[in-house]
């Protein structure tokens, strides 16, 4: 499996953001992570990027229990997994490339790989010839790619993508998704975390859908669970933890 989650729960200043969440992801899925605001998805993924740390329970991630693993092994296991978001975006005083660049430094990758490897991603985007575009010049779609891009450098086994979509014109998000799905294709692991009803539901992926931090719902093939969005659910979660 390449990612598990066992029980795993997370509770900010007695603010159940994650409760009992068992799950398992196999090599080569793309799994969709859906709910309102605060169902926790960005939480779920924080925990698998290690960015969080987990109130209780176990997650294993390509092989490694993440809480076992020393601070050292941390950078290493990240760069197993491809991670992209509007919320960490593009630095605007710096063309694509030099965007690029920065994120190969950060491995430190030598000057003659990271040229190549940011001509592969830009190849794998179909962005190649705004290598040398100024941030502020590109659409939304072609800025959310170049994030995918950014993401693919690290040649990862692993790729999160926190809403994706987020901010795009149907058009492009429906651009952005194929571009998934044909990285999927790959052999890499895609988990998305979304509430794009519609292009979930058209991608009949598998879908595991979030409510006030609960699991209600994994299915495979499936279309965007109304769990997602159904108050009466919120009630029955907040009723079970009232006994407790």
């Amino acid at each position: 499996m390449e990612i598990v989650f066992d029980h795993v729960s997370k509770i900010f200043e007695k603010q159940i953001a994650l409760e009992e969440v068992s799950f398992a992801i196999e090599q080569g899925e793309f799994v969709f992570i859906i709910g309102k605001s605060g169902a926790g998805k960005s939480t779920l993924l924080k925990l698998i990027l290690k960015q969080e740390e987990v109130t209780s329970g176990e997650i294993v991630v390509a092989g490694q229990s993440l809480q076992k693993i020393s601070p050292k092994e941390v950078p290493y296991l990240r760069r197993k997994i491809g991670y992209m978001s509007p919320d960490v975006g593009l630095l605007k005083d710096r063309n694509v490339y030099e965007n690029l660049e920065l994120a190969m430094v950060a491995v430190g990758a030598k000057k003659n790989y990271a040229r190549h490897e940011i001509a592969r991603v830009l190849g794998i985007v179909g962005l190649v010839e705004k290598e040398k575009a100024e941030v502020r010049d590109l659409s939304g779609g072609e800025y959310a790619r170049i994030l995918l891009a950014r993401a693919l450098l690290v040649r990862p086994r692993i790729l999160i993508a926190d809403e994706p979509t987020a901010n795009l014109d149907s058009d492009a998000a429906w651009d952005l998704m194929l571009l998934l799905n044909e990285i999927n294709h790959r052999g890499i692991t895609v988990v998305v975390a979304s509430h794009a009803r519609e292009l979930v539901s058209i991608m009949r992926k598998r879908v595991i859908t979030l409510v006030l931090g609960a699991l209600v719902s994994d299915e495979k093939n499936a279309i965007y669970n109304q769990k997602a969005v159904d108050i009466f659910e919120e009630r029955k979660i907040l009723k079970k933890r009232e006994k407790y």
